[in-house]
């Protein structure tokens, strides 16, 4: 009977703790599902909001170098060409008397500047050396046979009369451009590139033109430049002329042209070369230098290298502030010292406004 007793009571032990362990896994998976449902609510609704970090905190103004003004914010941009920054407008330029010789050594006070036919205040001045990126564009087309090696040479002297740290790229041309040498400060280097060119073949100008534009947004400077060498007009090209021109006037290029021009030309194209390189570059603040000797086309390359070395920098803040796009006009006008005679202002003509 005890034996009996005793079985009965584990038995009822064990049904016990059986029952005891199935009401605790019960209730547990209650709390559990109670806590989960809020929860996954919650993740939910945390994957519908927008997330807007935090607001940066506001710079401390006594651990902060000073905004940038005047002749600070010139010495800062000294590289820069015509662009809009948030602000400041920056207008290289040169000046030249009636002999067409380089004018240095003008201040501040002898230079106007307008904006579409409103005058803008000239916050900053200055005229420096700095580092150019420069494009060569070398017509290599079947015309140019007589006068390559003459025009190479004239590359090569551009070249070792430039600012040591200028660098440098050469495309040449013919029925299409090819890239000749990638950008290098080193004049040695394209001197050996260009020792086995040779000249052949038709002329696509305004395609190498495009493609030299296009391979000065690789440039490492902001202050940037090409010289084309050629000897007349297109006949080749894929792209028209007034792509060409819409890319000069929205990119940041001055444009020097050397052109050794037939005056007896015979094709249209021809004839018209030296209008077309003349407002390319006078469009941009470069110039075009017509070769009446070929033997002078080494001493109008050094011209060009020391225009490129004693450029004026104007910047303004204009009085349209608005981002709109739209192209705006640029004018420089400059009132010489007593007793010089009138001067000449070459510089870019006007700039796109930026859209934000």
């Amino acid at each position: 009977m005890a034996l009996s007793l005793g079985r009965k009571s584990a038995r009822w032990t064990r049904g016990t703790a059986y029952g005891l362990s199935a009401v605790i896994s019960l209730v547990l998976l209650v709390i559990g599902f109670v806590i989960s449902v809020p929860r996954a609510r919650a993740q939910e609704d945390e994957l519908n909001k927008v997330h807007v970090p935090p607001p940066e905190p506001k710079p401390d103004p006594t651990t902060q170098p000073p905004l940038l003004e005047g002749e600070a914010a010139m010495t800062a941009r000294r590289n820069e060409r015509i662009r809009v920054d948030v602000n400041l407008v920056l207008v290289p330029l040169i000046v030249t008397d009636p002999m067409d010789r380089l004018v240095t050594g003008l201040e501040k006070e002898n230079f106007f500047l307008y904006e579409n036919n409103k005058i803008q205040s000239i916050k900053s001045f200055s005229q420096e050396d700095a580092p150019v990126s420069i494009g060569i564009v070398f017509d290599l087309s079947g015309s140019m046979a007589n006068k390559v090696l003459r025009a190479r040479d004239s590359i090569l002297q551009f070249m070792h009369t430039a600012n040591p740290q200028d660098e440098f790229f050469v495309i040449g041309f013919n029925d299409r451009p090819e890239l000749i040498e990638d950008f290098t400060s080193s004049p040695q280097d394209i001197e050996a590139r260009l020792a086995s060119v040779h000249a052949e073949h038709r002329t696509a100008l305004l395609d190498a033109i495009y493609f030299g534009l296009n391979k000065m947004k690789q440039a490492k400077y902001e202050r940037r430049a090409i010289l084309i060498v050629s000897d007349g007009g297109d006949n080749r090209s894929r792209y028209t002329e007034n792509e060409v021109r819409s890319t000069v006037r929205e990119s940041n290029v001055q444009i020097y042209s050397i052109g050794i021009f037939d005056p007896y030309a015979a094709t249209t194209e021809e004839r018209l070369g030296p209008m077309l390189l003349n407002d390319i570059s006078t469009e941009t603040g470069g110039r075009l230098f017509r070769v009446d000797d070929i033997a002078e086309m080494g001493d109008i390359a050094e011209k060009i290298s020391a225009e490129l070395r004693n450029e004026y920098v104007l910047g303004y803040k204009p009085d349209d502030e608005r981002k709109d796009g739209k192209w705006r006009k640029v004018k420089v006008k400059l009132v010489p010292p007593a007793g010089l005679p009138q001067l000449t202002v070459h510089a870019r003509t006007g700039y796109y406004a930026p859209l934000q």
